[in-house]
């Protein structure tokens, strides 16, 4: 497999054919080695849309959602954002080459300390990762931008009580097989603005699905 046309190939035929057209998203996209994130015996899926699984039952997110991702919270290298679920550290990879500063939470500590090893291997070493539960508790101060990279069954407000004013949150709701992915823009004290992006079915957060009484 020639990496770099297969690189090309997964970014043109798959990310920016499902309606990403941000120029920098795009660039990371492109420049980032994403096959060094994915576990050892995958790395010929590390460029199909697919997801790839990364221990614990959980899974990398598909390119084209990583991409839809970065473009909805629309950075513009002055962010401080909160990553809501390091997992394998890819998008926290992309994440630190459009913000000022990441912060990334994850339940799984080995999660961390590959995802930490993965990102130094690219000469990354600007992210802070954290071993936190973001049902429990999120770390103190707000940020600019939050990205939920598990599905939630029903929307938390204390994302966007955690955004600065005009902050933007990217965060999937509901339940399999039909989930909502959208992005909430923080517009005041209470108050706050969502834009449904697209349909998909996201694996939830760890302790993000409700208890089986209050399913809907």
């Amino acid at each position: 497999m020639n990496i770099d046309i297969a690189r090309e190939n997964m970014v043109e035929q798959q990310v920016r054919a499902w309606d990403v057209l941000d120029h920098d998203v795009l660039d990371v996209l492109t420049e980032l080695p994403r096959e060094r994130f994915v576990p050892a015996g995958f790395e010929i899926l590390a460029f199909a849309d697919t997801e790839i699984p990364i221990g614990h039952g959980e899974s990398m997110m598909t390119p084209t959602v990583e991409g839809r991702v970065l473009q909805a919270l629309e950075l513009t290298g002055r962010e401080h954002v909160l990553e809501i679920g390091t997992g394998s550290g890819f998008l926290t990879a992309c994440l630190t080459r459009l913000a000022r500063k990441v912060t990334s939470l994850d339940i799984h500590e080995d999660f961390l300390a590959r995802a930490g090893t993965a990102l130094e291997d690219v000469g990354i070493e600007s992210a802070e990762l954290v071993n936190m539960d973001a049902t429990v508790e999120l770390p103190s101060g707000q940020f600019d931008a939050i990205a939920v990279t598990g599905s939630i069954e029903r929307f938390d407000p204390r994302f966007v009580e955690a955004l600065t004013m005009g902050g933007r949150l990217f965060v999937v709701v509901g339940s399999s097989p039909v989930m909502d992915a959208r992005v909430v823009t923080r517009t005041g004290d209470s108050d706050w603005q969502s834009t449904s992006l697209f349909e998909t079915d996201l694996q939830s957060l760890v302790n993000g699905a409700l208890p089986p009484q209050f399913a809907f």
